[in-house]
């Protein structure tokens, strides 16, 4: 497709373009819109430089793409007025959950697979972000597919996986976040290969993050299982690194990546501030139809979660 209101620089071979020759603080023509989203399906992860735009304008754009949905199923303290966004701020983050790290989740991981519709899309927008290290990693899960042996794909399309907060973490249950998530459980099955809904490309879909194990094999089977696809999908071949300016963005097809927080900072006295919004997504098929099924929680949408309705009409005054 040739682009006729954007800009596309590739930054690595496998995944990755910049944008150029838009402006996010403006109303976008649906031409430009189309094209955006082809470049999207094409690189996985798109980024734009310089946009220094606001929560309802990030919003807005998101909502080009699709239902924007709340901002997390654990977030209890929503922005007022603006439930959509998620805030990934490390003072905050330390603050909610006693733990000290850069970001919600700090190994590779797909966004929030814990629930039967992931998110079709992130964009993330940096706020405050240091001059120095910080850097994201993203990773292209059809091409580490691609990279599989025909054997081992064959097998593939064929497994299931459970996903779930705090999986493989093993966090202590007195901790704030174990808490948090066991206060609202989230647990899915998978199919170990999407079928992506829009292009027909498989993607490996199974992230350090989320995935505690595959079904209906030993354990050690999974484990093995698991330390194989990993290693693929971790493979540096297939990924990306963006280093943050304040007013960049990024937009990642959240079907097709995994995604790497930064490792370098826990020990460094800075702030660091983004805000996501993620898209509304459709429940993922296997090569062989199976779809995703629920075992706790509800589907990810624009809705306040079931539970945190609930804990917010407890907190209420009962007017006599």
């Amino acid at each position: 497709m040739s682009n006729k209101h954007i800009e596309v620089k590739p930054v690595a071979g496998h995944i990755g373009a910049e944008i150029g020759g838009v402006d996010l603080s403006r109303p976008l023509s649906d031409e430009a819109v189309a094209e955006i989203r082809q470049a999207l399906l094409k690189w996985k992860v798109i980024f734009f430089r310089n946009q220094n735009i606001d929560h309802a304008a990030q919003i807005a754009f998101t909502s080009r793409f699709g239902e924007v949905t709340y901002a997390h199923p654990h977030e209890d303290e929503p922005i007022e007025g603006f439930a959509e966004i998620l805030p990934i701020d490390r003072s905050r983050y330390e603050r909610k959950n006693g733990l000290r790290r850069a970001s919600y989740e700090n190994r590779w991981h797909t966004d929030v697979t814990a629930v039967v519709n992931p998110p079709a899309g992130s964009i993330l927008r940096a706020v405050n972000v240091p001059s120095f290290g910080g850097d994201t990693q993203w990773t292209n899960l059809v091409a580490a597919y691609e990279g599989l042996s025909a054997p081992v794909k064959a097998l593939a399309d064929t497994l299931k996986a459970q996903h779930h907060f705090n999986a493989r973490l093993r966090l202590s249950s007195n901790s704030k976040l174990a808490q948090r998530i066991a206060a609202n459980p989230q647990v899915s099955i998978h199919p170990v290969v999407r079928v992506h809904p829009e292009t027909g490309e498989r993607a490996l879909f199974v992230n350090p993050g989320f995935t505690s194990h595959i079904l209906d094999v030993s354990p050690q089977e999974s484990d093995l299982l698991l330390e194989l696809f990993f290693n693929q999908i971790t493979k540096p071949a297939y990924t990306t690194r963006f280093h943050w300016n304040n007013g960049d963005i990024a937009f990642w097809d959240n079907r097709a990546t995994a995604h790497l927080a930064p490792q370098d900072l826990d020990h460094i006295e800075v702030e660091r501030v983004l805000y996501r919004t993620t898209i509304t997504g459709d429940i993922p098929v296997g090569p062989d139809g199976f779809r995703s099924q629920i075992v706790e929680g509800e589907p990810l949408t624009s809705e306040l979660p079931t539970v945190l309705k609930n804990k917010a009409e407890q907190r209420q005054p009962v007017l006599s």
